[in-house]
């Protein structure tokens, strides 16, 4: 037997790479019989039969899952936010943030279309580069790429060896753009942004993974909303690496970092050291997650 991860399952075969190569997989009948799920990212056991067919024969525990999308024992994140056209829903990446730093995954944040908004800064003030530096300041991985003239994209091609990544984000912000530009023998569909709503059309319908510059990697479909994991109240700081190096220089252990007195989080944010926006995005999940927690 070989190991490989699953791919796709279509029309009751599954698609596993493995050994440099993709083999359509049947299911053993104790698989059937269980009736047990198989997603993309699954770590499994095949045996081969004859040219490129094999059988499932087991599958490994799975080190995390994602729900949205449903992906398993995924690595890292690729964040992908454009930073023009559309101009980028930071409400939404912090939320993909959160999501991502629960399930314990890596994130990346890639700003995509660099070179139009290069084009664009030099009659507007260049805001977005001050937004990429404060995800970078506070911790994060951060690239600003160009997938027209291929500037940055070598340095995500590097992380993406030997890993299992997810590309996520709006649509519209590049996503498939960059997965071309990261894997020249496979192209995507790309969609045009509609000029009356600035939005993204989805091109991505499923998700599957495909073999880009070493690695493995799933474009998956545009989120337009994205709700908060299940936490405690208390939790949601810790998601926010700003927050959490200074929880602790709070005068209440309990410290919400909203209207409590002595707050670090908000003394910190007075002296221009946590971004107002970020600090307003923690106040609505916040709300959130404590409406979340009456309902449970």
């Amino acid at each position: 037997m070989i190991d490989g991860v699953l791919l796709k399952g279509y029309g009751g075969f599954y698609y596993v790479y493995a050994e440099d190569r993709v083999w359509e997989c049947s299911l053993r009948g104790r698989f059937r019989i269980k009736d047990q799920e198989f997603i993309p990212g699954d770590r499994v056991k095949i045996l081969p039969e004859q040219e490129d067919k094999a059988t499932i024969e087991s599958v490994l525990t799975r080190r995390n899952v994602l729900s949205r999308p449903t992906i398993a024992n995924v690595d890292q994140a690729i964040l992908v936010f454009a930073m023009t056209s559309p101009k980028p829903d930071l409400n939404l990446l912090d939320r993909l943030l959160i999501q991502v730093t629960d399930a314990e995954i890596e994130p990346i944040i890639v700003f995509t279309k660099l070179d139009k908004y290069n084009q664009d800064s030099e009659t507007a003030p260049k805001e977005g580069l001050e937004i990429t530096d404060v995800y970078r300041n506070i911790g994060y991985t951060v690239f600003e790429v160009s997938s027209k003239t291929g500037q940055g994209i070598a340095d995500i091609a590097v992380r993406l060896t030997n890993k299992i990544s997810v590309l996520a984000g709006p649509s519209g912000a590049g996503k498939s753009s960059l997965f071309n530009a990261l894997s020249p023998g496979i192209q995507l569909k790309t969609g045009e942004i509609s000029n009356k709503s600035k939005r993204g059309r989805h091109t991505t319908r499923h998700v599957e993974l495909m073999v880009c510059s070493g690695g493995l990697v799933a474009d998956t479909p545009g989120f337009s909303s994205l709700f908060m994991p299940e936490m405690k109240r208390a939790e949601l700081a810790d998601c926010f690496p700003e927050f959490a190096i200074r929880r602790n220089q709070c005068r209440f252990n309990s410290c919400l970092h909203d209207k409590e007195p002595n707050c670090a989080i908000k003394a910190a944010l007075e002296t221009g050291e946590i971004s107002p926006i970020r600090y307003d995005h923690y106040l609505i999940f916040l709300k959130e997650v404590i409406e979340a927690e009456r309902k449970y």
